[in-house]
């Protein structure tokens, strides 16, 4: 059966998720929706002598769309299989004083612009491999939040995992979910350091599907051999702690162990890692290979925290 096909342009976005945003077309599960975004600036920056302390801070990161997915209701996984990412010709890196994770060092506002060639972005001379991913996706959650800030809902995860062939399962808040999505980055190093990445416009195809009665307490990155959960928190190691907490239980139902036994084998299987450090909540993931665990016996886990 032929899937429908639908195309959301860069001039139809939000800068909070929430569920007052209007809707810009609703599609049916096992649809594909081709996204068209603006970089985190909204194009604002497009020469090295332009500084972000000169740009329209209101129009920072912005997400296209909202596209609802019918059938869509609370309590579901709205699942988001990224198939492609093509991001535009240049793109953008800046930093600022008091920003990033050596603000404080940092004397003043640099600009640098990156052209981005067949999978090679170049900085200062250096060639970089090009590792496209999408840095805020998320559905409307129960508050307004800021596009530049992560949580349950997704939002800015800045996760270099979401890339072309992964799946992200969020939960559904509200009828529809309404999906949005934007800061594309044609390469990123975890922790995204000084505040910004390779920030480029780009083209996301997704494929969109639901997980009935299945929403995730986080969100949840499926790659080719694990399942990597999203937590994002103020404190750091907050955020770990509920991450652990959300793959203990997910082991225990995977493999029928008491909490104190699948609580040894996440210390003997299970990774920690970085996603961001310089947003106002900061995101780390944890991650359960597949070999330990199943997507139904995880999602059923953190569904009943959710």
């Amino acid at each position: 059966m032929q899937r429908s096909f639908h195309q959301i342009h860069d001039d139809r976005c939000i800068f909070a998720f929430g569920p007052s945003n209007n809707t810009v077309e609703t599609v049916g599960p096992g649809s594909i929706v081709r996204f068209k975004t603006l970089d985190c600036f909204s194009n604002q920056i497009t020469a090295e002598d332009q500084f972000v302390t000169g740009i329209d801070f209101s129009r920072v990161n912005p997400a296209t769309g909202p596209v609802a997915i019918e059938g869509a209701v609370r309590g579901d996984a709205l699942r988001v299989k990224i198939l492609d990412i093509a991001p535009g010709a240049f793109g953008t890196i800046v930093t600022v004083p008091d920003a990033g994770v050596l603000g404080a060092l940092t004397k003043q506002a640099t600009t640098r612009r990156c052209p981005v060639n067949e999978g090679i972005v170049e900085f200062c001379g250096i060639r970089i491999p090009a590792r496209p991913m999408v840095g805020v996706i998320g559905v409307a959650g129960d508050e307004e939040v800021s596009c530049g800030n992560p949580g349950r809902h997704g939002g800015n995860l800045d996760t270099t995992l979401i890339g072309a062939g992964a799946t992200l399962y969020l939960p559904v808040f509200h009828e529809g979910g309404l999906l949005a999505l934007g800061d594309v980055h044609a390469v990123m190093g975890d922790g995204e350091a000084c505040v910004a990445a390779c920030e480029v416009p780009a083209e996301v195809t997704v494929e969109v599907d639901l997980c009935k009665d299945l929403a995730p307490a986080w969100p949840v990155v499926e790659t080719e051999d694990a399942f990597s959960i999203l937590v994002s928190n103020e404190d750091l190691a907050a955020a770990f702690e509920e991450g652990f907490a959300c793959a203990v239980r997910a082991l225990a139902k995977a493999n029928d162990l008491s909490w104190e036994d699948a609580y040894m084998l996440a210390s003997l299987v299970v990774d920690a890692g970085v996603s961001q450090l310089v947003n106002p909540r900061k995101t780390v993931r944890v991650r359960i290979p597949k070999t330990h665990v199943s997507l139904g016996a995880l999602l059923e886990a953190l569904h009943t925290e959710a």
